[in-house]
């Protein structure tokens, strides 16, 4: 098990520096010359005096290798990637570590939470399903699921927002559940759920259909194996046979599935957050693509390739707990 994660690890770690790489080629090299690759990362607004500072700052006129070396390690009084600097964003003149810092807490509330909901929704739903096939019950949860796997999610938040914080008798605000905003948890724990709840059910119900068909018919799989049959015939309870013995072989493709639904998730929901105007990572990045405010992008690629190949690792790790055959191969 050890050999395996380090092999993982080191995958990864390749992968993340590749992605360096390609980010690095793609935002700093302009056959136009440095002045061209700084009038995109000063902005649209950017003076001359501007532009030469950022040449200056980022040795935009320096050889590529020295450029991608202090991308990566930093040079005197700008630290690089590998210390924690993403670079400075010269539209708003701060960091972008701090405005990434500001945005990350509320996607990855958002993300967490509702990958909660919709990984015990899509469960619950697509094992009661495979357990009476062709029931009353596996019909309603199939047809539940196809609805609302069609339903666009800004479609599906907006009638939430209708459903839970307009009254259309008296034209006046429910206020059952915010529309808008994020509460910090640490500065409020209630109101950091209150606020959240409708985004999280916005995403969960959407996604929860997918794991319902999922689970569904990887459980039909399993349940239909040689091994099952002969636990059954053992004398073995039905709730033993289906949670102990089917489940966990059924796991495996809903955990590769979560692992990319909550990297992408964390990476941003865009959606999600216009609709109910949270200014965390999918925000900002639709912000910064508008206002072509290149070190804030370069930064959020960063991060949400790292969030994919983290996230990776980790069903890597599930999946050999799950499945030992997977470390022996």
């Amino acid at each position: 098990m050890g050999r395996f994660l380090v092999r993982r690890i080191l995958q990864g770690l390749l992968v993340m520096w590749l992605v360096t790489i390609a980010a690095f080629c793609l935002f700093f090299i302009d056959p136009s010359g440095p002045m061209s690759v700084a009038r995109r990362i000063g902005g649209r607004q950017a003076t001359t005096q501007q532009l030469h500072r950022i040449i200056h700052d980022l040795g935009l006129n320096q050889p590529l290798y020295k450029q991608y070396w202090h991308f990566l390690w930093g040079a005197p009084g700008r630290p690089g990637l590998l210390q924690g600097g993403l670079g400075r964003d010269y539209y708003f003149g701060e960091p972008v570590t701090h405005i990434l810092y500001q945005a990350a807490p509320i996607t990855f509330s958002l993300a967490i939470g509702a990958s909660v909901l919709w990984l015990a929704m899509g469960l619950a739903s697509g094992i009661l399903s495979a357990v009476r096939p062709r029931s009353f019950l596996d019909r309603f949860f199939t047809t539940i699921a196809l609805f609302f796997y069609s339903m666009p999610t800004f479609v599906l938040g907006l009638l939430l927002l209708l459903i839970f914080y307009f009254d259309f008798t008296t034209k006046l605000h429910l206020a059952w559940f915010p529309a808008a905003g994020y509460v910090a948890f640490s500065h409020n724990p209630w109101e950091w759920v209150h606020h959240l709840i409708l985004p999280w059910m916005t995403l969960a119900v959407v996604s929860a259909a997918a794991y319902t068909r999922l689970s569904r018919s990887s459980m039909l799989d399993v349940l239909g194996e040689d091994y099952i049959r002969t636990a059954r015939a053992k004398g073995l309870t039905e709730r033993r046979v289906v949670l102990r013995h089917g489940l966990r072989a059924a796991l495996t493709p809903i955990v590769t599935q979560f692992g990319i639904d909550l990297a992408v998730l964390i990476g941003g929901a865009i959606v999600t957050e216009q609709v109910f105007s949270m200014q965390g990572l999918g925000f900002e990045a639709v912000q910064a693509i508008n206002n072509q405010d290149l070190p804030v992008i370069l930064g959020i690629v960063i991060v949400a390739s790292a969030a994919v190949v983290i996230a990776n690792i980790v069903v890597d790790i599930i999946y050999a707990v799950l499945d030992p055959r997977v470390r022996l191969n």
